[in-house]
C-alpha cells in the first residue's frame, strides 16, 4: 500500500489532529483542527477532508474545497485545494505534489476543469511550491492571500 487518502472519521480523528508543520509555518496555514471545524459548518459535499498516508503512516492532511460559491453571491462556482498540511518531517518527500494530483483528480472526477488554491505570500509562504507545480497567479487576492489556478488539463 503506498500513498493514499483517507477520509476523516472517528477512527483516524487523533491522528488527524496530530498533523503539525514545521515550526515557523504556523502563520501560512491553519491547524487541522480549524480546518475540521470549517467543514462541519459548511453545507455537506463543499468541504473534502482527507488524512494522507504513506503507507499506514500519516503524513499529513488536506482539505479541498468543492463547488464553492466563490463571491458568496451565486455567480461563480470554484473547487479547489483549501488546506494543505505536510507532518514537519515529512517534508519535501512529494507528499503535497500528491496531495494537490489527488484533489485535481477528484475535481476532474466531479467535472471541473480548474483547480484554485490560495497562499500566503512571502518568502517564507508555499508560493514557490505551488508555482513549480504549474499554478498561475490569476491576480485575485482572497482574505490577503494570492489566488493561483492551475488548469487540471496540465496537471
Amino acid at each position: 500500500m503506498a500513498l493514499h487518502l483517507e477520509e476523516i472519521t472517528p477512527r483516524n480523528f487523533e491522528t488527524a489532529i496530530g498533523i503539525r508543520v514545521r515550526p515557523g509555518q504556523e502563520h501560512a496555514v491553519e491547524p487541522v483542527e480549524r480546518s475540521l471545524a470549517e467543514a462541519y459548518v459548511h453545507p455537506p459535499g463543499v468541504a473534502w477532508p482527507r488524512l494522507i498516508l504513506d503507507g499506514t503512516r500519516p503524513v499529513g492532511f488536506l482539505m479541498a474545497f468543492l463547488g464553492i460559491d466563490w463571491y458568496g453571491d451565486g455567480s461563480v462556482r470554484r473547487s479547489g485545494l483549501w488546506r494543505l498540511n505536510i507532518t514537519a518531517d515529512e517534508q519535501g518527500r512529494g507528499y503535497g505534489r500528491f496531495a494537490v494530483a489527488s484533489v485535481g483528480a477528484e475535481i476532474r472526477r466531479r467535472g471541473g476543469s480548474e483547480l484554485y488554491v490560495t497562499w500566503h505570500p512571502g518568502a517564507d509562504g508555499p508560493e514557490e511550491f505551488y508555482l513549480r507545480l504549474g499554478f498561475r497567479k490569476n491576480g485575485e487576492t482572497s482574505g490577503g492571500q494570492t489566488v493561483g489556478v492551475l488548469g487540471l488539463g496540465d496537471a
